[in-house]
């Protein structure tokens, strides 16, 4: 029994799968960007977790929620640039949804 090794195969497979690592976290780290710089940071509400080392409290969270209220209303950008920045947000979270959808297309249907 010989077994061989296609590495032009395996070196195709490494690159395409780094490329679609750094396009998905890319896009998706330059999304929430433009959203802080529209004045959306997300903010997320604690989960409660029984065996959970830390979680924040109500006061923490709302504490949280202000100075992210407090942060949106300091910014130096116009309405327009804040609109611009909130489209180009929704922009690059659908460019990592579209990479994304691009690898299941492939491996479904280019297997």
């Amino acid at each position: 029994m010989n077994v061989t090794i296609n590495w032009f195969a395996f070196v195709q497979v490494f690159l395409a799968a780094l490329t679609s690592a750094v396009l998905v976290v890319g896009f998706y780290a330059l999304g929430l960007r433009m959203l802080v710089r529209a004045g959306r940071a997300p903010v997320v509400a604690p989960a409660d977790f029984t065996d959970a080392i830390a979680v924040i409290t109500e006061k923490e969270a709302h504490r949280a929620e202000k100075a992210a209220a407090k942060a949106a209303k300091k910014s130096p950008l116009t309405d327009g640039q804040r609109r611009v920045a909130l489209w180009a947000a929704y922009g690059c979270f659908g460019l990592a949804a579209a990479a994304v959808l691009a690898g299941l297309v492939l491996i479904v249907v280019g297997h």
